[in-house]
């Protein structure tokens, strides 16, 4: 791994080939896409740490002396998408996001249709549901007062399955050790973000779309996949069996299959 930095968000690159651009949700890092490396040999492929997340916790949209204020937004992070993708000569890539990741994907093959020659994503999200926008805001104020320790015991007890709590301690170490490391405002600014954010015009998606949804995620559930293919005319669905929130870790080979087989269908 070697990273570069863009405006103080930490990026890797590697590999050459057609250009996949990696963005991870909520509590997530650029790590999380580690276990689906071995399926792109042949891609560059680009991860980004999003601002307020990972190693970008310093990120230059984070400071109160931007135009933001500090503060985060799907549009904004989009933007920041784009900008990385302009530094690093990006001229068309395949998207590939997680949770809040997808959502901020859809904004930016709205925003730059040019850029996107396909997405995949992994717990699809394409709005934020009403309960969701109230535990956003809720979980911003709790890890202000009191850290991410009790949100990483929480999300890493919710968001994977039953099968996944019970025969991969591993991953559950790894979910939960990933969240607590998070920088408590940078988590709570991209919670509120969440909490914000606007549904895009789905139907102006116009590339090839893959969905992976586990059939056990309660944070990004299969209804979520499915009003996004009701709109997006590409769209194709893979669920997976005994699997929650992350099937980049709960469900690390299928993961590789069919993103490796959905991206070679693309060249």
């Amino acid at each position: 791994m070697t990273i570069q930095w863009i405006d103080k968000m930490a990026v890797d690159v590697e590999g050459e080939g057609e250009t996949v651009v990696m963005l991870h949700g909520l509590g997530g890092s650029m790590n999380v896409w580690a276990p689906l490396m071995p399926a792109l040999q042949n891609y560059r492929v680009i991860r980004i740490d999003m601002p307020g997340s990972g190693r970008s916790k310093d990120a230059d949209i984070l400071s109160k002396e931007a135009a933001n204020k500090g503060e985060l937004s799907a549009d904004l992070l989009a933007q920041c998408v784009i900008k990385v993708c302009k530094a690093l000569n990006v001229q068309k890539a395949h998207l590939v996001g997680h949770s809040w990741g997808t959502l901020i994907s859809q904004y930016v093959t709205v925003k730059a249709p040019q850029l996107v020659k396909s997405l995949c994503l992994f717990g699809v999200l394409p709005q934020p549901y009403p309960a969701m926008r109230e535990g956003m805001q809720g979980r911003a104020s709790d890890v202000r007062a009191n850290g991410m320790f009790g949100s990483a015991s929480v999300i890493s007890d919710v968001a994977l399955s039953a099968s996944t709590k019970e025969t991969q301690p591993i991953t559950v170490a790894y979910v939960h050790e990933g969240v607590a490391s998070q920088d408590p405002e940078g988590f709570a600014r991209n919670c509120l973000a969440l909490a914000a954010a606007k549904p895009t015009q789905l139907e102006e998606i116009a590339c090839p779309v893959m969905l992976i949804t586990g059939d056990e995620d309660i944070v990004t559930p299969l209804s979520s996949a499915r009003e996004l293919m009701a709109r997006v005319p590409q769209a194709r669905l893979e669920i997976l069996s005994k699997c929650g929130h992350w099937p980049t870790l709960e469900r690390t080979e299928a993961s590789r299959r069919i993103l490796r087989d959905f991206l070679d269908r693309q060249r």
